[in-house]
């Protein structure tokens, strides 16, 4: 039987946590739905709540915070086995879904339909929006290559929205509102075939927060599967709400991440000269982005 399993981690998002819950156990499917929050060490009675509230969602509670991709890997993997016990049937899938996207009531299923219908789909993602209705860039993307990384940390991809050259990396060029084959979607809405998962494996769990989605589509991709953006559908995502608590933690943890995807996907082919130059780069703009978040109001700081 085909199934849906919808992993939500969170970390003292309580508010958004049961909104979010509320918007999922709200969706119209065609098939049945299984819900894990994985918890991790919250302190504002998110466990309570999914305790007394949800009682139907299987809580994974951790004493401590184990990052987005550690967490994500404890009710993926119990969800692999429970596949693997049941036969491997075909047409099931995971979602991985922050706690701060609210999905309306037909995303499921569209997203999965999409799956079913195109065989090569590892992975498919919605059109993801912002609070002021703008599209939220993250969720269709290239993988972060040293040169188009370096049009967007430069603000060429700002200056040149349209340019197939300076705009490759978030992809501003395509028309928001088409179907296309990407490199990665965001792990905020992520819906990944069983099938590809148990080929390629687990998150990987040495990325804390940030990269650890471009990561595993990428492995994915090395599979042989494809990565779809789907708009058929449009999730609102509060994007930042999730991190605010920790900006300064978090600023280190996104240019950390780049500098693990650089080197476990691209370093290894690349001249000891570029290497050094890319990683001077990396750390070189994230101290400008912490000296930059200290001349920050408190309630505007965020990442990048």
């Amino acid at each position: 039987m085909k199934r849906i399993s919808v992993v939500i981690v969170n970390y003292n998002t309580r508010d958004l946590l049961e909104h979010c819950l509320n918007r999922l156990l709200a969706s119209r499917v065609d098939r049945p739905i299984s819900i894990f929050v994985v918890d991790n060490g919250s302190r504002d009675g998110s466990v309570d709540l999914v305790r007394d509230a949800f009682p139907d969602v299987e809580l994974i509670a951790s004493s401590r915070n184990l990052g987005y991709a550690a967490a994500n890997n404890l009710a993926l993997q119990r969800i692999l086995e429970r596949w693997r016990d049941a036969g491997k049937p075909a047409g099931n899938s995971a979602l991985l879904l922050n706690t701060d996207c609210f999905v309306e009531p037909d995303s499921l299923r569209i997203t999965a339909d999409f799956l079913d219908s195109n065989d090569d789909a590892g992975v498919v993602g919605p059109k993801l929006v912002l609070r002021d209705g703008t599209l939220d860039l993250a969720c269709r993307r290239s993988f972060p290559r040293p040169v188009n990384a370096l049009w967007k940390l430069t603000g060429f991809s700002l200056l040149f929205p349209d340019s197939p050259r300076f705009a490759s990396y978030n992809l501003t060029y395509l028309d928001e509102d088409q179907t296309v084959e990407v490199d990665s979607v965001v792990g905020a809405y992520m819906m990944v075939r069983i099938d590809a998962i148990d080929e390629t494996g687990l998150m990987d769990d040495s990325f804390f927060m940030y990269g650890e989605d471009l990561d595993w589509a990428y492995r994915i991709k090395q599979n042989g599967w494809r990565v779809y953006y789907h708009p058929a559908t449009t999730v609102l995502h509060y994007k930042g709400a999730t991190s605010s608590r920790q900006s300064y933690r978090l600023i280190v943890e996104f240019y950390r991440a780049m500098y693990l995807f650089h080197r476990k996907h691209y370093a290894p082919d690349l001249f000891f000269a570029v290497n050094w130059l890319i990683t001077a780069g990396i750390i070189g703009r994230g101290l400008f982005a912490l000296v930059r978040n200290l001349f920050r109001p408190a309630r505007s700081k965020k990442v990048g």
